[in-house]
């Protein structure tokens, strides 16, 4: 015997059912609980669970470093220096979207507030470029000194900052004019940014000089700077790249490099609470959404170390692949 339903309860039913798997659909891929972390020199992307757990590694393009979600996080793009690419990954299923080809050198980049445009440091052609993250487009460039890296945005994305290494400047984009309106001279090789909660301090990680230096974001001046110095280690071996500050505005994490600790700060202060040990060169670093752990990328021992941030104590170590850069995590 077959069961028929009427035609209009056929189509609410299946409206439901659709309505259902969209939204489970919807809610795996804005909260997979995965960590991704992109490797340098294996070129493939390490996939963790949020106890650090290894779930599998997929291949991806020639040398991949710097990762960022979409602005409503169901996708995640690659910068691939040595393809000169950007890959778009869906986050639910690790599948490749597509290839956003001749971007040259890729190394870092932030999505403006809009989650249209991407601004990206090009390492070897000396600019930042912008680029329609949905269409592909090349839609403004911008000159910049020598080797740039980080990129960071105001929270209305008015401004974006461009780091260059070799020149030793901060470049302020202003993106209503859609000029450089500010080039500020700070310490030797600044790699990375943070801002203070309230946008009234950038924090500047200046490798070969081992600080910090802060700069007044109204002011686009230098105001001051933190200094480095594990026990044990040689000024030289302190080689400061990413630097976190928390929702709260109250700690800073700074990851030391070839010195193989990270220095966790006093934002207000401005003074080191402590020097944790970590793997050999600390490079990359992602908090989780609670803020109570700290991933952190080594590029030297290729692995991540996972620390407690209430005990400021390393929990465990995980091999991932060949020189560790960036960490996503999807727990949003």
């Amino acid at each position: 015997m077959s069961l028929e339903l009427p035609r209009g309860q056929c189509v609410l039913l299946a409206l439901c059912l659709s309505i259902l798997l969209l939204q489970n659909n919807t809610l795996l891929a804005k909260n997979t609980g995965l960590i991704f972390i992109s490797n340098e020199k294996s070129s493939d992307i390490t996939i963790l669970d949020l106890k650090g757990e290894f779930v599998r590694s997929i291949p991806t393009c020639a040398r991949p470093r710097g990762m960022h979600f979409s602005k409503d996080r169901l996708q995640f793009y690659v910068g691939c220096a040595d393809d000169s690419t950007i890959a778009v990954y869906e986050t639910s299923t690790q599948k490749i979207v597509k290839r956003i080809r001749n971007v040259e050198e890729p190394e870092t980049f932030d999505l403006h507030p809009d989650g249209v445009h991407l601004y990206v440091s090009n390492e070897e052609d000396a600019a930042a470029s912008v680029l329609n993250i949905n269409t592909g487009e090349l839609v403004a460039e911008y000159d910049t000194g020598e080797e740039p890296e980080g990129v960071l945005f105001t929270r209305d994305g008015k401004l974006v900052f461009v780091a260059s290494e070799a020149a030793n400047l901060v470049h302020v984009i202003d993106t209503v004019k859609g000029a450089v309106i500010k080039d500020i001279l700070v310490d030797t090789r600044p790699r990375r940014f943070a801002l203070t909660p309230d946008e009234k301090e950038l924090w500047v990680s200046a490798e070969l000089a081992g600080v910090v230096n802060i700069i007044d974001v109204e002011t686009l001046k230098l105001v001051g700077d933190i200094a480095f110095l594990p026990t044990g280690m040689r000024k030289e071996e302190v080689t400061p790249v990413d630097v976190l500050i928390t929702r709260d505005g109250t700690r800073g994490y700074v990851a030391l490099g070839r010195a193989n600790h990270v220095a966790v700060v006093d934002v207000k202060s401005r003074k080191v609470i402590k020097y944790v040990l970590v793997g050999k060169r600390s490079w990359g670093l992602a908090l989780n959404k609670d803020e109570s752990k700290l991933y952190i990328a080594n590029g030297l021992s290729d692995d991540i170390s996972i620390l407690d941030t209430a005990s400021l104590t390393v929990k465990k170590s995980v091999p991932v692949g060949t020189v560790p850069y960036g960490i996503l995590i999807d727990d949003h």
